[in-house]
């Protein structure tokens, strides 16, 4: 995601990071799986300090009132490792009861704890591993909770002037989330992105990826743009 970054320095030395943003997509597609019917808007702030970062991130379906999203997550960055802990809202429009734990199985929100590793510049593959613990999209038929974990390798490239991503990532085991009945791939992705220079001192970052879904046969090819 492009930003747009503000910072201060204090009398310690330490450095506050500000980052503000939004995308504008024609749909959105989430590790594969389609979530709104139509094109969303998707705006992003964080703050970050000596590694540490708070933010927050939705999205809202702009042709109806299909999907509303909203989700906080706090996280640490260290040589090239970062922990996250993301709490998803995903009740939507008139759901009326954001201020619930997510232990609750009545309501939606869902907490994910996400592991995530970048080899050297010089062979920059990462990868990722995210695991969800509580929500009530998290649970099976009997109750139990599925543990939905997606695992997800990425490597990106330049040709020119266009920076490429290719990727893929999969369910190890059953996920209720993902909607998986064992080990599966539910994401195969290739992203380009670009600057498009509109006058000498503005520019439009714009971005393309084409997702398969392997498992649910399905594929999507997303555009957008972002604001910043």
């Amino acid at each position: 995601m492009f930003t747009n970054e503000a910072s201060a320095q204090s009398e310690t030395g330490s450095k506050l990071k500000a980052n503000l943003s939004a995308d504008l997509v024609s749909s959105y597609v989430w590790r594969g799986i389609k979530q709104a019917a139509g094109a969303s808007a998707q705006p992003a702030v964080s703050a970050s300090l000596n590694g540490f970062t708070l933010g927050v991130w939705g999205s809202v379906d702009v042709t109806s009132n299909d999907h509303k999203e909203v989700d906080f997550y706090a996280s640490y960055t260290s040589n090239n490792i970062i922990f996250t802990a993301t709490d998803y809202w995903w009740d939507g429009e008139d759901a009326l009861h954001y201020f619930s734990s997510p232990t609750d199985g009545n309501v939606g929100h869902s907490f994910e704890t996400a592991l995530a590793y970048t080899l050297p510049q010089s062979f920059p593959l990462s990868v990722s591993w995210n695991t969800f613990l509580f929500g009530k999209a998290n649970k099976k038929a009997n109750g139990d909770n599925s543990f939905s974990t997606y695992i997800e390798f990425n490597y990106p490239f330049a040709i020119k002037e266009v920076g490429f991503r290719i990727g893929t990532g999969f369910t190890p085991w059953a996920s209720t989330i993902y909607g998986t009945d064992k080990f599966s791939f539910t994401s195969v992705h290739l992203g380009a992105s670009k600057e498009i220079k509109i006058t000498e001192s503005f520019s439009v970052p714009i971005f393309a990826n084409v997702i398969v879904n392997p498992v649910h046969e399905d594929i999507n090819f997303v555009f957008g743009i972002t604001l910043r």
